[in-house]
């Protein structure tokens, strides 16, 4: 079978020397097409690379992080919604970092640092979440028989108030079949999830 590879594309202009000091919109990495996204204030450029062949459908499922416990780890809460996490703990971040915009609760990679892996009771064809890292993030999906069917990257960290050109809350979207499972890893750095969705 062959797997999906996407990452972020980065497009720059003559005043791309100068890092922005501020960064209000989101990058987004999703298989199957080629668009640009609105512009950072010194018309610094990302753009969106997708892959698959399937459109992307409305009524994606979004949990309800806010429901969530600060410090709670994170399993089997939403598994009536089909999703298991591992390796997860909830989180009201204190380090202006890791700055969360879909609400107050994120979830972060814990014990294991950097490495949050979701299973799917059921297969989706498209998992998506905002991701602020300390390091380059690597989203990966898996079929049922345990086999990489996509991946998709930042190409660095991206915490707010750093030189990265990545703002944070990265949205981060593999849309591809038969999807049973997904890992976040950020090699051994602090990574953050928000605004985690799918669809079936």
């Amino acid at each position: 079978m062959m797997r999906q590879r996407a990452v972020m594309v980065e497009q720059f202009n003559s005043y791309s020397r100068d890092i922005p000091k501020k960064r209000n919109h989101d990058s987004a990495i999703e298989l199957n097409k080629v668009s640009t996204l609105t512009s950072f204030p010194d018309k610094l450029e990302s753009g969106t690379v997708e892959l698959s062949l399937v459109e992307t459908e409305l009524g994606r499922i979004i949990l309800d992080l806010e429901a969530l416990n600060c410090f709670e780890v994170v399993e089997r809460q939403f598994e009536h919604q089909g999703v298991i996490f591992s390796n997860a703990i909830a989180l009201a971040p204190s380090n202006p970092a890791f700055p969360s915009k879909s609400g107050r609760i994120v979830i972060m990679g814990a014990p294991k640092s950097g490495a949050i892996e979701v299973s799917f009771l059921q297969p989706v064809h498209l998992v998506n979440s905002l991701v602020t890292s300390s390091r380059r993030t690597v989203l990966c999906a898996y079929n049922e028989q345990g086999e990489q069917i996509a991946e998709v990257e930042t190409l660095g960290p991206n915490l707010a108030g750093s030189p990265s050109l990545i703002p944070p809350n990265a949205e981060l979207i593999v849309n591809v079949p038969n999807i049973h499972r997904v890992t976040f890893y950020a090699f051994d750095g602090h990574l953050t999830l928000a605004g985690f969705g799918f669809a079936f």
